[in-house]
């Protein structure tokens, strides 16, 4: 149990202090130990924002073309812009809630519920982490779904470069599921968040990678058409969509633009792999202006140029929607590079969840022998709970992921106090809004699916 434990790093206080008293596998030498007891943290602005940037460039990327096509140039690129505004600075105003107290000594908060704790405290916490984690679970579906489709998508590449565009080369993603699940079940053993900043480091280069190819396919395409294409409002009633279709796309446009920058789920956690000095909070700020810019401009790119080049028929995604066909090869490469992110980035968002879950479990039952007892597989030394547990936890995201094949909907919430209500307020709807528009194209797709057949 001890050995367990102490592997855990952004875990409850109830767990750290079973672990302390069991002995842990903590160094005892005071320079390998951080101001809490626990191992020295080698974070950086760099890994920090590596982490950050495997979460926020996700697939969702390759959506915004379509998000922009219904909007238009004038409220998409305002959307955008707005959007990012709001994410940096609330995430630095999470970033101030790590430490309680001091910014510099103060108590380290080691995850968001913590964090909630410390500043709110009562029914508040509970309410939160129940948010949180249910959005980590909803993530890691997603991210499922997609990866299985940017699978399925090499296949349908390779197969509309031989037999034409207008085979449908139909085939199942249910294969591709079980592939990512069992690739995901194996990273899953990696016991902690500060131990998978290589795997964000290759995430986000593959982010960058697909981005690029996309970006550089729809300036191609747009050149091609002679100019760009597209309107001020974006889709025009006039083409054959109804008002009430107009409404519900929008408001999944937004859904899907705001959830591109979401990240502050996982904030706290990635904060606290952060090294000190220099603070955690100017590192964690940084990393912040970092991520934020970077995608926002990754984003501008993407979206505007795949809008430019599509115009209101824009897919829901710019590399399995097929709006480009050839060279077949390179949308290959873009596809594998976004599974490979995937792969990454799914750890990112899971990781916390399986912390704050073995914490829990850790100080319930701290003499089980299930929980202490290891397992040595070839060079692995394995944990039986953990492997047990996270192994359960992918197959069920895996099996639902099945059932809920279609992306696109899937993955679309003083004077200075009465500012930061209003904020509060203005996300709040656009939440619900994204909510409802993503609730009606689940709707739509819904009765047209038939469960585990792929289609």
């Amino acid at each position: 149990m001890a050995k367990h434990a102490g592997h855990l790093h952004g875990v409850e206080e109830e767990a750290v202090e079973v672990s302390m008293e069991k002995g842990t596998n903590y160094r005892d030498d005071a320079a390998w130990q951080d101001d809490d007891g626990r191992p020295r943290r080698t974070g950086t602005m760099w890994t920090a924002s590596a982490h950050i940037i495997t979460a926020v460039i996700g697939a969702g990327v390759l959506s915004l073309a379509w998000a922009m096509a219904q909007l238009g140039w004038g409220p998409g690129l305002v959307a955008m812009v707005v959007f990012a505004a709001i994410s940096y600075y609330t995430s630095t105003l999470l970033a101030e809630c790590y430490r309680s107290g001091d910014p510099v000594s103060g108590k380290r908060n080691y995850t968001y519920t913590e964090a909630v704790r410390a500043i709110l405290g009562g029914a508040k916490v509970k309410l939160c982490g129940v948010i949180q984690y249910a959005n980590l679970v909803g993530i890691a579906i997603g991210y499922t779904i997609a990866a299985s489709i940017s699978m399925l998508a090499v296949k349908r590449a390779d197969c509309f470069h031989e037999k034409g565009h207008r085979n449908p080369c139909r085939s199942s993603s249910n294969p591709y599921m079980i592939l990512f699940g069992a690739v995901e079940v194996i990273f899953s053993q990696i016991p902690d968040f500060d131990e998978i900043w290589w795997l964000s480091i290759v995430a986000a280069i593959m982010s960058f990678t697909y981005a690029t190819i996309g970006l550089s396919l729809g300036i191609a395409k747009t050149i091609s058409n002679g100019g760009f294409k597209g309107s001020l409002t974006g889709v025009s009633m006039v083409a054959g969509v109804t008002p009430l279709q107009k409404v519900w796309r929008s408001l999944q446009a937004f859904g899907d633009i705001s959830f591109a920058y979401s990240f502050a789920y996982i904030l706290i956690e990635i904060q606290d792999t952060i090294k000190s000095p220099p603070s955690e909070t100017k590192v964690m700020k940084k990393a912040t202006m970092v991520s934020v810019a970077t995608t926002t401009i990754f984003y501008m790119l993407c979206g505007c140029m795949g809008y430019a080049a599509f115009g209101d028929e824009a897919p829901d995604n710019l590399l399995t929607g097929f709006g480009f066909y050839e060279p077949f090869w390179l949308v290959d490469v873009a596809n594998v590079a976004i599974v490979v992110h995937l792969v990454g980035a799914y750890q990112v968002f899971v990781q916390p969840l399986f912390a704050v879950v073995e914490s829990k479990v850790a100080a319930t039952w701290p003499d089980s022998r299930f929980l202490s007892r290891e397992v040595k597989v070839g060079p692995f030394v394995l944990s039986v709970f953990r492997l047990t547990w996270r192994t359960a936890f992918v197959c069920l995201t895996t099996v639902v992921a099945m059932v809920l094949p279609f992306f696109g909907d899937v993955v679309g919430w003083s004077t200075r106090w009465v500012c930061l209500q209003m904020l509060s307020a203005a996300c709040f709807v656009v939440s619900v809004a994204g909510a409802v528009g993503s609730t009606a194209g689940v709707i739509g797709a819904v009765k047209l699916h038939r469960p585990f057949s792929g289609y």
